[in-house]
């Protein structure tokens, strides 16, 4: 099993509504795939943050567990983000 985590970035170019979150997050729910995620709050940098790329564009993110990668991008696509014109990336987590 391959674990995903999805950024989501606020750069829509275009409006969400209720009924296209529904509708992706029962889709999410159904495809047994989804392992939670969160909105992304206020955010402390630490460390050298004069040459750091800030990562204020990134809201929130989700996670995923799945052995198709084809079907996890398949649903990722129904994203209300992606269908405004905003981006989202999905990063593949490291087997440790």
């Amino acid at each position: 099993m391959t674990q995903y985590i999805l950024l989501i970035q606020d750069n829509l170019t275009g409006t969400t509504t209720a009924e296209e979150w529904t509708t992706f997050f029962s889709a999410v729910h159904s495809s047994g795939m989804f392992k939670g995620g969160s909105e992304i709050g206020d955010r402390i940098r630490l460390g050298n943050s004069t040459t750091a790329q800030s990562t204020d564009h990134v809201v929130a993110y989700m996670r995923f567990d799945s052995e198709d990668k084809e079907k996890l991008l398949a649903l990722v696509n129904q994203h209300p983000v992606i269908l405004h014109g905003g981006t989202v990336e999905l990063c593949e987590l490291p087997k440790s």
